[in-house]
């Protein structure tokens, strides 16, 4: 069916100068024609006594909008008396308040989620700020259809965290603007058109793709538009004019057209560098919460750091000194993000800043370990450098304590049907077979099931070969050889296991599915305690 677009204009921080910007819009109707809707975005009123009159005269209806006119809530502390509740309502004839958040619904059926106000950085969270309850609220309303494909328009006041990334660059301070918690918003609501202010800054950036190209079915493209303060100085764009089909009466193949010019999203690898809300947990609490409690209930208990646990960036009093980088949150449960309810804690070995050593569930031998980052990285080579270098650390301890028991090291990571990075370490005793025989069977191995290993050369980094979404398995021998095969399809999940199970290397073939070697919550408290002794003189995690 042939579908009238809808006719919007967007507006940046109005600060109170109501006049100034309905005359304008009165201009510009003059010339164009109606427009459906006015949508505002950041800081609506403002705090001087000239704007305060000015509102008034609205609110008595002396003056009245030419325009049905939506706005968000409070940005500063300052406004909030302008709103009478955190439920929307109608402020002035034509001059409604769409609340605090959620989703509005056009008579066309334009579909338009909203959050106004900032980032809560304490709780409880003062009146203008939003928290990750009311973010997860919003998404949960949306995506819980399977028919969910994204929004038609995102208004928020604070710019995504990061949105620059892979786009072009806006003239604000990109170190200190935003939030990533919007940018998280942003990546799973998956807006056509995002608005956002408070920068006193304009910025359109590049249209970006919400999927990944080769790997998901083309999905439409996001365009992120900031908008200045009405009436700056400057000269700045503060107003956008734009038609709008909405998503459900357009034509599929219409709908995911690409531009020439569209970029990456830049929310999948900044979700990655930044701290962003769990929406599984519905709060962010500091990735160490738990410490305390492992400290405390249990005898040798993984402490890190020398049980001194600087590395939640807390002073002793409890109080954070200058805001850690908090690292990446799963979007849904994970078994292992250590700040996870899913995680199984009583099988941590020792704690590092930015990554955990744990007993393996179901362990090929007794000294099968997991290196695994503390935050939700998918594969090694997602990993920022400093996760990189703590990784290695653990790496050479444990080739140094496996050495003192007469074993060599074997590591392997198969990145395949998983979620969260985990690094597999297998201690071979020295006098069962040589590095060699190890190579040669994870080789014939894999050719029996026609997969082709190749080995990387010494020095290559594996972010040369596989780009951040490859699916691979990777095996890293004693000797530093590195093997490596891109997954194409159907690959066997226990491979790894398998082939250091087989009679070639430990000679233990019914040990090669995890599930078979289950053992009680007893045996597993009683494995970890004995590794964690074991294992406490070459851990670096409790040195100071």
């Amino acid at each position: 069916t042939a579908q009238h677009p809808n006719l919007n204009l967007v507006c940046g921080d109005v600060e109170g100068r109501l006049s100034s910007l309905f005359n304008r819009v009165q201009a510009i109707q003059k010339k164009t024609g109606q427009f459906d809707l006015l949508l505002c975005v950041g800081e609506f009123f403002g705090v001087t006594p000239e704007a305060e009159a000015e509102w008034q005269q609205y609110k008595t209806g002396a003056k009245k909008a030419p325009i049905q006119t939506y706005i968000l809530g409070a940005a500063s502390q300052e406004t909030v008396k302008n709103f009478p509740s955190s439920d929307g309502s109608e402020l002035a004839e034509n001059i409604t308040y769409l609340g605090r958040r959620g989703v509005f619904t056009g008579a066309s059926g334009l579909q338009l989620a909203y959050v106004g106000g900032r980032e809560a950085l304490q709780e409880p969270a003062p009146a203008h700020c939003f928290t990750s309850k009311d973010l997860s609220a919003l998404v949960n309303s949306l995506t819980s259809s399977s028919k969910f494909r994204g929004v038609d328009i995102l208004l928020t006041s604070q710019w995504p965290r990061g949105v620059w990334q892979y786009g072009n660059n806006p003239e604000v301070n990109t170190k200190s603007c935003g939030s990533s918690s919007i940018a998280s918003l942003a990546d799973k609501l998956k807006p056509r058109y995002h608005f956002a202010a408070l920068e006193g800054a304009h910025y359109e950036r590049l249209p970006y793709r919400n999927h990944v190209v080769l790997q998901e079915n083309a999905q439409h493209v996001s365009r992120f538009i900031a908008l200045a303060t009405v009436n700056n100085p400057a000269k700045k764009k503060y107003l956008y004019a734009f038609n709008i089909v909405p998503m459900k009466s357009m034509d599929p193949t219409e709908l995911v057209k690409q531009p020439q010019d569209v970029t990456e999203s830049p929310y999948r690898r900044s979700l990655h560098l930044s701290p962003s809300v769990c929406f599984y947990c519905d709060v962010q609490e500091p990735v160490h919460q738990f410490f305390f409690d492992l400290s405390r209930k249990q005898g040798g208990a993984p402490r890190g750091r020398g049980g001194k646990r600087p590395s939640d960036g807390r002073g002793r009093d409890g109080h954070f000194q200058g805001q850690p980088k908090q690292p990446p949150q799963p979007t849904g449960p994970c078994w292992f993000c250590l700040a996870s309810p899913q995680v199984e804690k009583h099988l941590v070995v020792s704690i590092g800043t930015h990554c955990y050593l744990a007993l393996a569930k179901g362990p090929l031998t007794p000294r099968h370990v997991l290196i695994l980052p503390i935050g939700h990285y998918q594969s090694v080579v997602e990993l920022s450098s400093d996760v990189v270098e703590e990784m290695e650390k653990y790496k050479s301890a444990l080739r140094d304590f496996y050495k003192s028991k007469g074993e060599r090291c074997i590591l392997f990571e198969r990145n395949y049907r998983s979620q969260h990075l985990q690094l597999q370490v297998v201690p071979v005793p020295l006098n069962r077979c040589t590095t060699e025989d190890i190579k040669e069977a994870f080789m014939v191995q894999a050719q029996e099931q026609n997969m082709e290993l190749m080995e990387i050369p010494q020095h290559t980094d594996l972010k040369q070969i596989a780009p951040p979404g490859t699916p691979y398995f990777y095996v890293e021998l004693d000797s530093g050889e590195k093997l490596y095969y891109r997954i194409q399809k159907n690959f066997p999940l226990q491979f790894g296991r398998e082939v250091l199970a087989s009679e070639a290397v430990l000679n233990i073939p019914t040990r090669a599915d995890w599930k078979e070697c289950k053992q009680s919550r007893e045996e597993e408290d009683d494995s970890c305690k004995q590794l964690r002794d074991d294992f406490q003189p070459y851990d670096f995690a409790w040195d100071d």
